[in-house]
């Protein structure tokens, strides 16, 4: 299999996988459990969410490791198991992946804020480099640090996997709009300031997941492009702003009308298209037909 910056290269759009939550919550997961350690409890149904996106025509699917961190394990009482959840989560993907798609090892926040001191950044390190480790000896391609909100340690969990494997590094955050109508983290970051800090660290690909649907995230995309026309970029969009309906989140953007959106990101030359929250493999497929009709047009 060609590296992915290679793929990239050759000029095609790459499509990733659907929302990994909201499947495992179909699947019957409970609010109050881990999502990782299905990884060791339920491997069946972990393999056939990671089934249901290659077969929905996706070039790329993540691994059920996002809160896989000693430092969220922890949580659960789990952090002895680290090693264990993440080799699992990149064996499970691969297995589902075969020969043609490519796994991303999915790398979320620590849960822990560097600069309250509620962690050392060696502790954030070590476990970072920890997971890292782990998703690459289960068959990760690549590691995708995603969902970040603080350029501190996204800059750490960065170096933590440049520094201890081979694989390529991609790096996400999402992104929320302001009340002045620009795009910020949590924590104050946005776009202009993702790309700007971290060109230097060691990522091959940056972009944004989660907190938007396609309208957002075609902006997000614009801002992103007018600081840096030359970065690989990837998007990940959620299904629409979630509504909760009796305590649940529901999300409203059918397959059809985000996938009517996708044109006005590839005409930004994003690189990588795919979905998050509320996204199914429905979804997917019909991204694939959008996105295999471009590629062949091209």
């Amino acid at each position: 299999m060609k590296n992915i910056i290679d793929r990239i290269n050759e000029g095609s759009v790459l499509l990733s996988d659907g929302a990994w939550g909201t499947m495992l919550y179909d699947k019957g997961l409970e609010s109050t459990e881990c999502p990782e350690l299905w990884n060791i409890t339920n491997p069946d149904k972990v393999l056939q969410i990671a089934k249901s996106y290659v077969d929905a025509g996706a070039n790329i699917i993540e691994t059920n490791s996002f809160g896989g961190s000693r430092l969220k394990l922890d949580m659960y009482e789990l952090g002895d198991r680290t090693k264990e959840i993440n080799r699992a989560a990149a064996k499970i993907s691969k297995e589902a992946a075969g020969e043609d798609t490519y796994v991303f090892g999915s790398i979320g926040p620590s849960g822990k804020i560097l600069m309250m001191g509620e962690v050392s950044e060696e502790e954030v390190y070590n476990a970072f480099c920890e997971q890292a480790v782990s998703l690459e000896e289960g068959g990760a391609n690549a590691l995708i640090v995603e969902t970040m909100t603080a350029l501190d340690e996204a800059t750490i969990a960065i170096k933590a996997a440049k520094e201890n494997t081979s694989l390529p590094v991609i790096c996400t955050f999402s992104f929320e709009k302001t009340v002045n109508g620009d795009y910020r983290t949590m924590m104050g970051v946005s776009p202009t300031d993702m790309v700007s800090t971290l060109m230097d660290s060691g990522a091959t690909i940056f972009g944004a997941n989660c907190g938007n649907g396609f309208d957002g995230m075609v902006e997000i995309a614009k801002e992103i492009r007018d600081t840096n026309q030359s970065v690989f970029l990837m998007i990940q969009a959620n299904a629409g702003i979630p509504e909760i309906i009796d305590g649940k989140s529901h999300f409203k953007e059918s397959p059809e009308e985000m996938a009517a959106k996708l044109p006005y990101l590839i005409d930004l030359n994003v690189n990588i298209i795919g979905g998050c929250c509320g996204t199914t493999p429905d979804h997917i497929s019909r991204f694939a037909e959008v996105i295999n009709l471009t590629n062949e047009i091209n």
